[in-house]
């Protein structure tokens, strides 16, 4: 059984509430850009200023900010994706094979792998481990700006 097969009856369960074709076309990409460029940016932003500023109630608090929001962001990034995959099969397009799906699988793979280093205590605190979630969270961001380029391209090309 092929994972297309897997998600067709959950995919026909939104076919048969009727939703109208532009919201299966067009709203994974339009809530999923919201998440990675708004609060993308934001947990970005929070987790930078809360390493880089001088006044440490500020830092604490982007901190503070960064660690409620970078749990959320990824966990509406991982339904996201499987959104992004039910919409596909509900336009009965194919899956696993557009570069947009393989920048989508890698952005959660690392997302995954930067949550293991921050909940790791950053290895007890290590400068190394804190400098590499730092560097692989802003790669990430940057990789999710491209994905979100590579979307629009495979949305108008459907």
């Amino acid at each position: 059984m092929n994972l297309t097969e897997i998600l067709e009856p959950i995919a026909q369960v939104f076919k048969n509430l009727g939703v109208p074709e532009p919201v299966v076309h067009w709203g994974h990409p339009f809530f999923m850009s919201i998440v990675i460029f708004m609060m993308g940016s934001f947990v970005g932003l929070a987790g930078w200023r809360g390493r880089l500023v001088t006044d440490t109630n500020v830092a604490l608090k982007s901190r503070d900010d960064h660690r409620k929001l970078a749990p959320l962001m990824t966990a509406f990034l991982a339904a996201g994706y499987t959104g992004g995959l039910l919409s596909l099969v509900m336009q009965g397009k194919p899956l696993l094979e557009s570069p947009h799906f393989l920048t989508g699988s890698a952005v959660l793979i690392l997302l995954f792998t930067n949550a293991a280093i921050s909940l790791s205590g950053f290895g007890g605190n290590k400068p190394l481990l804190r400098n590499a979630h730092a560097y692989l969270g802003s790669a990430t961001l940057a990789l999710l700006f491209f994905h979100a380029a590579l979307g629009l391209k495979l949305g108008l090309a459907i």
